[in-house]
C-alpha cells in the first residue's frame, strides 16, 4: 500500500498525516458506493482517534489507531465488502506538506466553521487565524462577544487545525508573509475578491500562494453566529431570563 523508498523522506509525524488522510479517502469512496458496516463505522472511529491523536501530538497512538483503521478497511475490501483504491503515496505526502491558511472571527462556533476547517484539513495542515477583537469591531461594527483569547483557545483545540493565532491589528498580510502559505481558502462569506488578493499577494513577493475559496454553504437554522446571537437575544427577551 505504501512506498517505502518515498515514505522514508519525509518525519514521523508527514507519514501518519498520510496514512490518516488514505483512510480518510478510503472512507470517502466507501460512503459514496453507499455501503453500510459496522466495521466501517469502527474504521471511521479509529480515523477520528488517529486525527485527534496527532493533533495533540501523541504520534504512538496516531500510529496505531490509523493502523487499526487500514486493516479493517483492508479486510472488508478482501471480502467483496467494500470496493475503494489506495491513493498515491507521493501525492498525499505533497498534500500533508502543504501549508493551508485559514482566517476569521471563529466568534461562536457553529457547523459552517467544522465544515470550513475540515475542508481546508483535507488541503493540507491547517494554520487558523484569528481576527482580533478591535478587527472584528471594524469590519463587524460591534463589539465581540468572545475575546479573542477565548476564540484563539476553542480553535486550537479542534482536531483539524494544526496551528491557531492571533491575527494583527492593521496589516492583514503581515501573518500571511510570517507564514508562508500554500494555500489561503477563503469562506463561503468572506469579503474579499480572489483576484485582488493574488495581486497584493503578487505585490508583495507572495504570487506562490495558491487562492481559492471553500464554496460548501452549510444551510442549517443557526449555521451563523449573527443568527445564534439574534436567537438567544430573542429567546432571553420573551422570558427575560437565559433559558
Amino acid at each position: 500500500m505504501h512506498s517505502r523508498s518515498i515514505m522514508e523522506t519525509v518525519n514521523p509525524e508527514v507519514r501518519i498525516d498520510t496514512y490518516i488522510r488514505n483512510v480518510a479517502n478510503a472512507l470517502e469512496q466507501v460512503e459514496r458506493e453507499g455501503v453500510k458496516n459496522e466495521v466501517i463505522e469502527i474504521a471511521r472511529a479509529y480515523l477520528k482517534d488517529s486525527i485527534y491523536y496527532l493533533s495533540r501530538g501523541d504520534q504512538f497512538n496516531a500510529l496505531a489507531t490509523i493502523a487499526y483503521a487500514e486493516g479493517l478497511l483492508d479486510a472488508l475490501r478482501f471480502l467483496g465488502i467494500a470496493h475503494f483504491n489506495w491513493s498515491r503515496t507521493d501525492d498525499l505526502i505533497r498534500r500533508a506538506q502543504n501549508k493551508v491558511f485559514v482566517a476569521g472571527t471563529f466568534e461562536i462556533i457553529h457547523p459552517g466553521h467544522i465544515a470550513y476547517l475540515r475542508h481546508a484539513w483535507t488541503l493540507g495542515r491547517v494554520v487558523a487565524v484569528i481576527a482580533r477583537d478591535s478587527t472584528v469591531k471594524k469590519i463587524k461594527g460591534r463589539d465581540v462577544i468572545i475575546p479573542e483569547n477565548q476564540r484563539l483557545e476553542v480553535v486550537s483545540n479542534i482536531v483539524y487545525v494544526h496551528k491557531a493565532r492571533l491575527g494583527y491589528e492593521g496589516d492583514m498580510f503581515r501573518v500571511v508573509e510570517e507564514e508562508r502559505p500554500n494555500i489561503i481558502l477563503l469562506g463561503p462569506n468572506q469579503p474579499f475578491n480572489e483576484d485582488s488578493l493574488r495581486e497584493e499577494l503578487r505585490k508583495r513577493g507572495l504570487g506562490n500562494i495558491e487562492v481559492i475559496r471553500f464554496n460548501d454553504y452549510v444551510d442549517c437554522p443557526l449555521c451563523s453566529t449573527t443568527k445564534i446571537l439574534k436567537a438567544i437575544s430573542s429567546r432571553f427577551n420573551q422570558n427575560n431570563q437565559l433559558p
